[in-house]
């Protein structure tokens, strides 16, 4: 019998959508001939899989799920709006969500190849597989990411008609998920680049001031760089979260929100992190 690479598996999967345990077994009975082994899986009740995958799933939804403190967000892709908006693919993505936040897995390879939980005979990628030939369509697991919870940590989610999906950590103390919720709301609203000022990289900083210096030319000297400090201000104001207005309070950004509710509680809150995905 050929050795069967990883690679070769991982060709065969790629180009059926199969999983790999599937393709594997294919490739070994086939004695390594790719071809051949599409002919078998072809040949097998999978042969509607088969079919279906490799078309583009441009449409699908984020979905997200929580497990012993292991917060979960899944982006699973389809091929029309019409099945992205079906009960039976939501319940799907919501299935796929649960088993990250259980396994918290390394890697998409490693979740794929891992037992389906509520049917342990099949792997992830499996489970998917038969999904693809009940539903009809292509169906694929995009990415996924998780977020371990903490005492100090409060966390807030928001989902935009599980089209967009956003993410903040506030450290300090936990509660505070309203807040962060909140703030999760405004980074779905506003989709800011950075965090803070301090985050912005150099080189872009640079470009915006030679942006800025452009722009006043024939203006007196000893004015210049207040005006290019004031434009690299109000970009600031535009890209980073802590300087945004808060779109319930334009009186206050964001930075000031936090400072005034840290006030309150008598914490030193920070927003440590957001996270912004919008279905790819």
């Amino acid at each position: 019998m050929a050795s069967i690479s990883a690679a070769l598996i991982k060709e065969l999967r790629d180009r059926t959508g199969v999983g790999m345990g599937k393709c594997k077994e294919a490739l070994e009975e086939a004695n390594g001939d790719i071809e051949l082994a599409i002919t078998i899986l072809r040949k097998s009740g999978i042969a509607s899989a088969v079919k279906k995958e490799g078309r583009e799933t441009k449409e699908g939804m984020i979905g997200s799920a929580e497990n012993n403190g292991v917060i979960a967000i899944v982006e699973v892709g389809a091929e029309t709006d019409f099945v992205a908006k079906n009960d039976r693919f939501k319940q799907f993505v919501e299935d796929i969500a649960q088993e990250v936040a259980k396994a918290n897995p390394s890697s998409i390879e490693q979740f794929l190849q891992q037992k389906y939980s509520k049917e342990p005979t099949l792997t992830i990628d499996e489970y998917r597989s038969t999904f693809v030939q009940a539903i009809g369509e292509n169906i694929q697991i995009k990415r996924f990411t998780t977020f371990k919870k903490s005492p100090e940590v409060s966390f807030g989610l928001y989902s935009h008609q599980g089209q967009v999906f956003t993410v903040v950590e506030i450290k300090g103390t936990s509660g505070e998920e309203e807040l962060a919720k909140d703030i999760a709301m405004q980074v779905a609203a506003s989709s800011p680049e950075y965090l803070s000022p301090e985050q912005v990289p150099h080189d872009i900083v640079e470009r915006e001031k030679e942006i800025a210096r452009s722009q006043i030319e024939g203006k007196p000297e000893n004015i210049k760089e207040k005006i290019v400090e004031g434009k690299l201000g109000a970009f600031y104001d535009n890209v980073c979260l802590v300087r945004q207005k808060y779109i319930k309070d334009d009186s206050l950004n964001i930075g000031e929100l936090v400072a005034k509710r840290a006030k309150e509680v008598g914490k030193p809150l920070v927003i440590s992190n957001f996270f912004y995905w919008s279905v790819s």
